[in-house]
């Protein structure tokens, strides 16, 4: 595939789409977003589930999907799951089908860690073809999708390109990471000194290059993609980066991290400890070969990036 001239992205407002929206109009390249609303002469109003995107797919070469129902809370709600699986399954179905008949030559779609499940064994990192296993809506809805657009779009002449991220944090995150980066700027004595674990994150940044990266590779691609900063971290590094950050010297002491759980356990936090003290590690040696790509910033770099984002 040649250099795209024209491209289409979705979820042009949300965390990863308004930075990957400024890094390819930077790189010269022709986008056009959608959104919920419009605020820029680039981005069309359009609402996810829409079932007729041909007035944006005219002259589309690539579809980046970014758009989705995120931070989905488990529910028994019948009708909530089906809101989750329309937006979430159906819409990006119904995108590739009509990218796919009207020529568009590469779909990426932005996937999560999450349709693999939600941790890994000590040094069993998930790879690119690990099994499906996810545990939660949010997850189902992921592997769902990809599955859909898989029998969408094999065969055909569309190439798909599925990236999985696991957390990403960057300059206006939210969420749980935003609540983390509030703790270390408190600098209040943590029971988190004993923690080992190792998480794989990635930044906001490295997670733009390599989607700029799947727009602009020459070679056809059909593939799955795992991305992270490529430094995997545990609980205790991550708050000491975040505090040095801050300008500040961590105050983290050693607790026997088989307590912590337990407690957390008996207060109904069994989830909020698996994600502090569990391990959920990605292997990107397959992403780096095929594409010849590597984080461009460092885990240390974009921590203080995102600090450093609170006062601008």
């Amino acid at each position: 595939m040649t250099n795209p001239s024209q491209i289409l992205l979705t979820g042009a407002s949300g965390f990863v789409g308004t930075e990957l929206f400024k890094e390819l109009s930077c790189q010269g390249l022709s986008v056009t977003g959608t959104a919920r609303s419009s605020y820029h002469e680039s981005i069309v109003a359009m609402p996810l589930d829409s079932q007729d995107w041909v007035p944006v797919l005219k002259n589309i070469d690539t579809v980046i999907h970014c758009a989705a129902l995120a931070h989905v809370p488990e529910s028994k709600d019948e009708s909530f799951k089906a809101q989750v699986r329309a937006l979430n399954v159906e819409a990006p179905a119904t995108l590739a089908r009509q990218a796919k008949e009207h020529g568009v030559k590469r779909f990426i779609f932005l996937s999560s860690v999450k349709a693999m499940g939600e941790s890994t064994p000590p040094n069993s990192p998930y790879r690119n073809n690990s099994e499906y296993s996810p545990e939660d809506l949010y997850g189902k809805s992921k592997r769902d999708a990809e599955l859909a657009l898989k029998k969408e779009l094999d065969g055909s002449d569309t190439e798909l390109v599925i990236i999985r991220p696991p957390l990403v944090y960057g300059p206006g995150v939210k969420g749980n990471f935003k609540a983390l980066m509030g703790l270390a700027k408190k600098n209040l004595p943590l029971p988190f000194g004993s923690v080992a674990n190792k998480r794989s994150l990635v930044s906001l940044d490295n997670l733009v290059s390599l989607i700029v990266t799947c727009v602009q590779h020459p070679k056809p691609l059909n593939d799955t993609f795992l991305v992270s900063d490529e430094h995997d971290v545990s609980t205790k590094e991550l708050f000491e980066t975040l505090t040095r950050a801050y300008g500040k010297d961590p105050k983290l002491w050693p607790f026997p991290v088989s307590l912590m759980k337990l407690g957390a356990k008996m207060l109904g936090k069994k989830a909020i400890a698996d994600r502090l003290f569990g391990n959920l590690q990605l292997d990107i040696s397959h992403t780096k070969k095929t594409l010849s790509w590597k984080p461009p910033v460092s885990f240390k770099k974009a921590i203080q990036n995102c600090v450093n984002s609170e006062n601008q």
